[in-house]
């Protein structure tokens, strides 16, 4: 597989390609006995002067290095857990094969902060490395945001969460679309969309999605339900009966009929509270599903016999009221708090 190829359309198109893959500055270069022929062998350019940083290296191919303890990690990473396993794996492919990938940096002041490469840095650390191949470039803020999130969700992958988390970060930091997110990331609008409607889930739901327990597939499939009690106890059966996605959507379309059908209270004109059913219409039925599969939450749909009625739209919290709102009235990037 080509380098290329591992780092993905959209770090291509937002970085451009990285160097050779490179071994440990101890590394022996390769040897000239002089007489290759001058006809084949073309002219070299003279050797790069040696970098004037003392925490810095050039070897002999002119590959810089530089010292672990003067990068700092990107502020901008959205991942929060590190698999030991994995980096394990990838201590002993270092320590076999060296650095496939330069790490890329930005300089920062006196020192330097990681733009990408936090798994090969952390890895190089534990197998005793105390310099790495490094790549300096001129990266803004919004450029370190896109390419962290790009380099941990095209080559090792989030959780949905933490995904979801950095995507939700990044359109109210820099108030842009889910379209132009989409574009500049190479990523479809949809999947940034779906990912951000995980954070309107009950933290007991979340915490599944976080440890593997729930897939985000199934706990999308959740969100019609709007109730957040009725999320959980749905999460926990499809836990426990191991349903598949589209049994998931089909206990979640039961309970909503079921709901939908149960008495509730009313007052009457004499004060008493009477359990009277609540009657609908196929057509309003149908309307209200519609509307649930649409905005992913809880839509009520009333309607007299005259034709009028209201649609009542249900949320459990500010950032589900903000989705509801830009979905609604079109508006995929604002930076203002509602108040309402």
């Amino acid at each position: 597989m080509s380098r290329e190829r591992r780092l993905g359309r959209g770090l291509e198109a937002l970085l451009g390609r990285v160097s050779e893959p490179v071994r440990s500055p101890s590394a022996t270069p390769p040897i000239h006995t002089g007489q290759e022929s001058a006809s084949i062998e073309p002219p070299q350019p003279p050797p790069a002067p040696p970098p004037a940083d003392d925490r810095m290296s050039r070897d002999g191919s002119g590959q810089l290095w530089l010292d672990i303890s003067v990068i700092d990690r990107n502020p901008y990473q959205p991942r929060e857990d590190f698999s030991e396993d994995g980096l394990q794996a990838l201590v002993e492919s270092i320590q076999s094969h060296g650095v496939l990938q330069p790490l890329v940096v930005r300089r920062n002041g006196d020192r330097f902060q990681l733009i990408m490469g936090e798994r090969r840095l952390r890895a190089a650390s534990k197998a005793g490395w105390n310099r790495v191949p490094i790549q300096i470039r001129d990266a803004d803020d919004r450029q370190m945001a896109e390419l962290a999130i790009v380099e941990n969700v095209q080559r090792k992958d989030l959780n949905a969460l933490e995904k979801a988390a950095s995507f939700a970060w990044y359109l109210e930091k820099f108030g842009c679309s889910q379209e132009e997110l989409g574009q500049r990331i190479n990523i479809d609008r949809s999947t940034i969309a779906n990912l951000i409607r995980l954070l309107e889930l009950p933290d007991p739901v979340k915490d599944m999605i976080r440890t593997g327990t729930l897939p985000a597939s199934h706990a999308r499939a959740l969100l019609p339900l709007g109730d957040a009690r009725e999320q959980i106890t749905m999460a926990e059966r499809v836990w426990q009966e191991g349903l598949t996605v589209r049994a998931t959507e089909e206990a979640v379309q039961q309970r909503i009929r079921k709901l939908d059908a149960e008495p509730f209270g009313l007052i009457g004109s004499d004060g008493e509270r009477r359990r009277v059913p609540r009657t609908c219409t196929a057509h309003v039925a149908s309307l209200e599903n519609e509307l649930r599969v649409a905005l992913g939450t809880k839509v009520d749909v009333k309607q007299t016999a005259r034709g009028r009625g209201r649609i009542t739209i249900h949320f459990n919290n500010q950032i589900e009221f903000e989705r509801l709102r830009k979905q609604i009235t079109g508006q995929q990037a604002s930076n203002r708090a509602s108040g309402q």
